[in-house]
């Protein structure tokens, strides 16, 4: 492998691909330039919009004090809540961050950050230690994204419920965006997870299939999967909402890609390749394939010049020598190298080290030349070693919902009907400004009528739901109500009933009142 990458990498044969004009203005100090991609090649591969799972609400932090000029800061949630922030118009990014540590009530607080985009729409993590204006050029007011910077090597090492809370939630998103695939068997067993955390223990009699199509847990979700998800969903019969949600994460942590920041590179051929930062190390990809893996331990030096990122590595020869190979990765432009220079130091820092570095670069140091980045946070080590607090409490937010399959076939053979139901429908939509649309991925639109419907399935007053026989409830919900509000209450007293009593947000017309 190291042979491979040595070849297609290696410095020494940089000059073999480049044109005369080229190694002319390296041989002046300057840095050639490649051949230029598509203007978002690095967003279009990599980058995923955020996807709202859950149901969201509106909060607004003002300032402290009676100032006048203020800095307004939108932050969008894991769980869908939109916070405004309000803070004094020199805030760093540390005071925004510990308003919103304020507002959740967390205490593990070094997995997490806030991201934004550049005006490129090229992600970037906010950086703690400087004024937030001077970072994000979008504004105001400012929008950015709370979620994980850092993915737990070992999600048993996270002490609290919350916490763990909140790396489901941001996995599941992963999963909904297609940023984190994982096989059928596995999505069906990670949807069944949530389902039995969420609504408790599965019972026929109130659940069926059709409500499993009312949450979305994979982009390429189908009525075969959700009837596999709601079989595997009566097997953990009994697992609290702390026990499954642990199981999720468990299963989470063995698939490829959990945790891997990607980012585009090219190599000295001029095609495109991948660096993925993992706890463990940095990952190559050609592709989907993986070709290589450079382990932390091993990697001796990391710096960067203009659009050219330096790795230095050492590795055993055969009589046990150590030998060191440097290879060279080439980006777009210096601020992209620079972008992916900053995630590898923050990476290899939190990952490896026991506590950061603050001293000066020595000759010695990972990280030379370049920046004078250092990464001031804690370490994982500093974080699964902390104190811990006693006892905490917080609430989940029930799921984002969507019509059911049935639903979806009823408004199709009435299409006049269908546009003021999908309004309804989607009421949380409306409470998003513009530049929040983009959070409500188009990918998960209602369920269309091409989805098969066996003639079984087709609603008719004298055949129940699922086969089964005439309930009190069936008879109810099949005679025509006088009132709007006899119906509204009726429908919020069904989904109580399918989310096993928790508190809904849901609104009248996104539930069968026959489940």
């Amino acid at each position: 492998m190291m042979r491979f990458l040595r070849r297609t990498f290696g410095r020494g044969s940089m000059r073999r691909y480049q044109s005369p004009g080229e190694r002319d203005r390296r041989g002046r100090g300057g840095i050639g330039t490649l051949p230029q991609p598509h203007p978002h090649l690095h967003q279009q591969q990599l980058h995923h919009v955020p996807t709202v799972v859950t149901g969201g609400a509106v909060v607004h932090i003002p300032a402290a004090g009676n100032s006048k000029s203020v800095l307004t800061c939108r932050v969008l949630l894991l769980d869908g809540t939109d916070v405004s922030v309000d803070l004094p118009k020199n805030a760093k990014g540390q005071d925004l961050f510990e308003q919103i540590l304020f507002h959740l009530d967390l205490v593990e607080v070094d997995y997490f950050g806030l991201q934004y985009m550049d005006t490129e729409q090229v992600a970037h993590w906010l950086d703690f230690t400087k004024p937030i204006k001077k970072q994000i050029k979008n504004g105001p007011p400012y929008t950015l994204h709370f979620r994980i910077k850092f993915y737990s090597s070992e999600p048993n090492n996270l002490h609290e419920e919350f916490t763990r809370y909140l790396f489901v939630l941001q996995l599941r998103q992963d999963i909904l965006s297609s940023k984190l695939k994982c096989l059928y068997d596995v999505s069906v067993e990670l949807a069944a997870y949530c389902l039995q955390a969420e609504l408790g223990d599965c019972d026929p009699p109130d659940h069926s299939p059709e409500l499993v199509s009312e949450f979305r847990f994979n982009p390429k979700q189908t009525e075969a999967m959700e009837l596999d998800i709601f079989q595997k969903w009566r097997e953990f019969r009994g697992k609290s909402p702390a026990q499954a949600e642990l199981s999720f994460l468990n299963k989470c942590k063995w698939l490829e890609m959990y945790g891997v920041d990607m980012h585009v590179v090219k190599g000295r051929d001029g095609c495109d390749y991948a660096l993925g930062l993992t706890p463990t190390g940095i990952l190559v990809f050609e592709g989907p394939n993986k070709i290589g893996l450079f382990f932390w331990p091993k990697i001796t030096r990391l710096d960067f010049r203009k659009s050219k990122l330096t790795l230095a590595v050492v590795e055993d020869d055969e009589q046990g020598h150590e030998q060191e190979h440097t290879f060279v990765f080439r980006l777009d432009n210096a601020k992209s190298c620079k972008h992916l220079w900053k995630c590898a130091v923050e990476h290899h820092a939190f990952f490896r080290l026991r506590q950061p570095t603050h001293g000066r670069a020595g000759k010695n140091d990972f990280v030379r030349l370049g920046s004078r980045f250092r990464f001031s946070g804690r370490t994982e080590y500093q974080a699964t070693h902390g104190r811990l607090r006693r006892t905490s409490t917080f609430e989940r937010r029930p799921s984002k919902r969507y019509p059911s399959r049935r639903q979806s076939t009823v408004k199709a053979s009435n299409p006049a009907k269908a546009a003021h139901l999908s309004a309804q429908n989607n009421p949380d939509a409306n409470i998003y400004p513009a530049q929040y649309k983009q959070n409500i991925p188009s990918a998960h639109e209602h369920w269309h009528a091409g989805h098969p419907v066996h003639p079984a399935q087709q609603l008719h007053p004298a055949h129940p739901v699922g086969g089964r026989k005439p309930t009190p409830d069936d008879r109810k919900a099949r005679k025509p109500s006088n009132s709007r509000d006899e119906k509204y209450r009726y429908v919020q007293e069904q989904n109580g009933k399918n989310s096993g009593g928790a508190p809904s947000m849901m609104y009248q017309d996104n539930l069968m009142t026959t489940l």
